[in-house]
């Protein structure tokens, strides 16, 4: 163990989640089949080794499926009500560990210790959600057109939800789908990101632990660690009726098409480009928090974070200077010690990525006005940390048109009223989450109505980071389309069947059609 894992009790943490054998490579997980190569998980908090897992073969990944299979026909018959409380006695659990659990996806994630405790709370929330859930799968009644008649809808069990995860958010993605799979009567397959395997085994743990003290059988929750090939056993898979993948739009794009190919469901939850719309008549003192907030915190990994920044030419400079002033108060370093801001990029390669796009966007015509840059010496020795940047560009920039993981952030400025400065958000391949930072009524208004954001979240005067459990989360057009955690989004987890009953002696058909024998 490192020296900052010593000092911040990330052994200890390990341990309180089950994961006891450090760099043997035996930190496999229950109800985990894994037989393959070893994976090693380094944290890019200070570069060094964490644990190190077995990778999923295909033969473990049969057995895998085959287990969540011969679950599924028990789980599936358990009433939705005790369901509910399976997941209301894991959320407890998480309740217990809410601590060790948010250091581990702190120190192997790299985001900061608070926004580890904030994920874990996301997991309780969503835990608690799915227990008054369980109580609340409901169907139609409506009225037949034929006498005697009644006709109403139901939902049933899906079967085997499979779940591909991102690392940047290792451990609340996958309980916003599993605790309402759970409910529904679902049984879940999940591969975590290669990058953080360490938050998945932990995750297992707690899971089956509850599973087993309530005497159900294994597979309910399964595991499976590996790189994109063992993501792919699941998305070929007809056995898994739908897939629930987050990550970029690349990704999402191969995930579509293969499900689509053997007429799957496929839940995408994929890139965003997301901007705030700053008018004449917005709070400045609230824009600079919410843009600086939104654009840095996780340092720029999260794909609600804040990339654009649509300023009014009559507030830009104010607005500018406003930005400048803040990102040199920003500390960063050691994302445990909670005096920071910003800790490190996932790794090297989102370091390199992060590079290429200021480079870009000067090649472009663009102006740094917040420089950039790797940081280097004590503190700094895993090569992950950057210093948050800020670029003066244009929306038609080919690098501000994809979404950068890291934290930079361009300025925009838009002329006239808001629909010009609607125009510009809408004008990318993404549509996840949007803001606007007004006092008018009638701007807020006009961005809520059908004419306005085209984004699957669209915010007043709040940032465009951050979710709801109880509201629906997901994007439009290259986003996916996909909706996870609150409203109705159970009803993706579950299928749909119409029922008919016939309380008479005769059968008369729909239409008035005669068949008389």
């Amino acid at each position: 163990m490192s020296k900052i894992a010593i000092e911040f009790g990330i052994e200890e943490a390990l341990k309180a989640l089950g994961i006891k054998d450090i760099n043997d490579g035996s930190s496999t997980g229950s109800y985990s089949f894994s037989s393959g190569e070893t994976i090693e998980s380094f944290s890019p908090v200070d570069g060094s080794l964490i644990s190190s897992v077995k990778g999923t073969t295909a033969s473990d990944y049969e057995k895998v499926v085959q287990t969540a299979q011969k679950a599924f026909l028990t789980w599936r018959k358990k009433p939705a009500p005790q369901r509910g409380e399976i997941v209301r006695q894991f959320g407890e659990r998480l309740r217990e560990l809410k601590e060790p659990l948010g250091k581990l996806v702190s120190y192997e994630m790299g985001k900061s210790y608070q926004e580890g405790l904030g994920e874990v709370q996301e997991m309780i929330d969503i835990c608690d959600f799915a227990v008054g859930l369980s109580r609340q799968l409901h169907g139609l009644t409506m009225h037949s057109e034929r006498p005697g008649h009644r006709m109403y809808e139901q939902y049933h069990s899906l079967g085997i939800v499979g779940i591909i995860s991102a690392f940047n958010f290792p451990v609340a993605v996958w309980a916003w789908n599993t605790a309402l799979a759970w409910i529904c009567g679902d049984v879940c397959i999940w591969k975590p990101s290669e990058k953080t395997p360490l938050c998945g085994i932990a995750c297992q743990n707690i899971a089956a632990e509850v599973f087993r003290k309530n005497n159900l059988p294994e597979g309910i929750s399964c595991l499976i660690n590996g790189d994109y090939k063992v993501g792919e056993m699941m998305t070929h898979d007809k056995r898994v009726p739908l897939i629930s993948a987050t990550g970029s739009i690349r990704m999402g794009k191969i995930v579509a098409q293969a499900v689509a190919a053997r007429l799957g469901k496929s839940l995408l939850e994929l890139g965003g480009n997301n901007a705030i719309i700053v008018t004449p008549d917005a709070d400045i003192k609230m824009t600079v928090i919410g843009a600086v907030f939104g654009a840095v915190g996780t340092a720029g990994q999260r794909c609600t974070s804040t990339r654009r920044l649509i300023i009014h030419e009559s507030i830009y400079n104010k607005v500018k200077e406003a930005l400048v002033a803040a990102y040199k108060q920003l500390r960063i370093g050691n994302p445990l010690d909670e005096n920071n801001h910003v800790g490190p990029l996932i790794d090297t390669d989102a370091v390199a990525l992060y590079e290429q796009a200021l480079q870009k966007v000067v090649e472009e015509g663009g102006k740094i006005i917040v420089e950039g840059g790797v940081l280097s010496g004590e503190g700094y020795e895993s090569g992950c940390y950057v210093k948050p940047a800020i670029a003066e560009a244009q929306n038609n920039f080919e690098i501000v048109q994809h979404e950068t993981f890291a934290p930079v952030l361009y300025l925009l400025k838009y002329k006239g009223d808001v629909e010009n400065a609607i125009a510009i958000q809408n004008g990318v391949v993404q549509g996840l989450s949007s803001a606007i930072m007004t006092n008018n009524l009638r701007e807020a208004e006009t961005f809520l109505s059908v004419a306005g954001s085209d984004c699957g979240i669209a915010n007043v005067n709040i940032g465009t980071s951050g979710a709801e459990i109880g509201g629906a989360f997901g994007g439009e057009k290259e986003t996916g389309g996909g909706r996870e955690s609150g409203s109705d989004a159970w009803k993706v987890y579950m299928r749909r069947q119409t029922n008919t009953i016939n309380y008479t002696t005769d059968l008369p058909l729909a239409q008035g059609i005669k068949f008389d024998l």
